[in-house]
């Protein structure tokens, strides 16, 4: 199953965090490992292909998170974020992560369907991001790690400020707003046609939660949204996926139960080599070439990373790999 990764937290003696990031001169390593894969086991490709289940999927997670709102319009705040950090919470963040399958079009084979069910599983997180997310997570992709393009990577300012275990615990709580707003600041991109689309029909149906079941209902998407992006199980994956624990590796994987309700994300050396396979097939790759991920460091608990992230001193926004753009970049 892979070597885990950590103990929990536990300092290394003699040792600060470093003051900048690590920096490799060589190319990611999921292009090469994907032709060595393939060349090995063709077979492979026969995993590639969209999820027919998907649309069922989401929509049935975007009815009941919706059903969940207009439930709740009379109820006191404090049941209304119990139920959004317990229950709601789950929910969008399994959106969130469907939109994170449908930005690699991994829901139907025709893109532009893929699209108008991102703007169907945004509904419930409140806020417009599904056209805007899928720009910069393909360039994630194509340009991991590059200094300047890959704006999955915490920016200077962020990690010279998350320098101790008080600032990491508020950078964590608020960790859905930096990873949303960094590449808004750092690499703005002009709005197209979709983006309004995906604007219009959002506000659409906040105006239309507040018209009809009052602010409470409205307030209940949103708290859902933040609380599960920032100190939640799920949430664990934003610093599991590429934070470096083990200075040879950049993409760790995890194996746990919540890989069932987060399309399989977890899979994530096995999902950057082959982001063409959707999540539910994500376990096969491992299964048919385990000598390429058995060796790798890999997680058991979201919960756990989250807690190695903000005990260990020696951990912090400075923790991931970054190459310098090529020429052609």
């Amino acid at each position: 199953m892979g070597k885990r990764v950590g103990g929990g937290g536990e300092d290394k003696e003699g040792v600060v965090m470093a003051g900048d990031f690590f920096w490799s001169y060589t190319d990611e390593p999921h292009a090469s490992r994907r032709r060595q894969i393939l060349s090995k086991y063709p077979q492979i490709k026969e995993l590639f292909g969209p999820d027919h289940s998907a649309f069922f999927k989401i929509s049935l997670v975007v009815l009941l998170q919706l059903g969940t709102g207009i439930l709740l319009k009379d109820a006191s705040w404090l049941k209304i974020l119990l139920t959004a950090y317990f229950f709601g919470s789950f929910l969008n963040h399994n959106l969130f992560l469907a939109i994170h399958e449908l930005s690699h079009n991994l829901a139907f084979s025709t893109p532009v369907f893929n699209r108008w069910l991102g703007i169907l599983a945004n509904l419930p997180i409140g806020v417009p991001m599904s056209v805007t997310f899928q720009k910069y997570h393909l360039e994630h992709h194509r340009f991991q790690g590059v200094d300047g393009m890959d704006m999955d990577v915490p920016s200077h300012t962020e990690a010279r400020l998350v320098t101790n275990i008080l600032t990491k615990t508020i950078w964590v709580f608020l960790q859905l707003f930096f990873y949303a707003l960094r590449p808004l600041f750092l690499k703005p991109k002009p709005p197209g046609v979709w983006e309004f689309i995906n604007f219009s029909i959002q506000i659409a149906l906040d105006v239309a939660m507040v018209y009809f079941w009052g602010w409470k209902s409205l307030a209940y998407l949103i708290l859902s949204t933040f609380v599960g992006g920032g100190m939640h199980p799920m949430a664990g994956h934003f610093i599991s996926e590429h934070y470096v624990f083990n200075p040879e590796q950049e993409t760790y994987s995890y194996y746990g139960p919540l890989n069932l309700v987060t399309w399989h994300v977890g899979y994530h050396n096995e999902h950057h080599d082959f982001p063409r396979i959707p999540g539910n097939k994500l376990h096969k790759v491992k299964e048919i070439a385990p000598e390429y991920y058995d060796d790798l460091a890999c997680y058991k608990s979201w919960s756990q990373v989250i807690y190695m992230y903000v005990m260990d001193r020696t951990i912090g926004p400075f923790s991931r790999m970054k190459r310098k753009p090529s020429k052609t970049e």
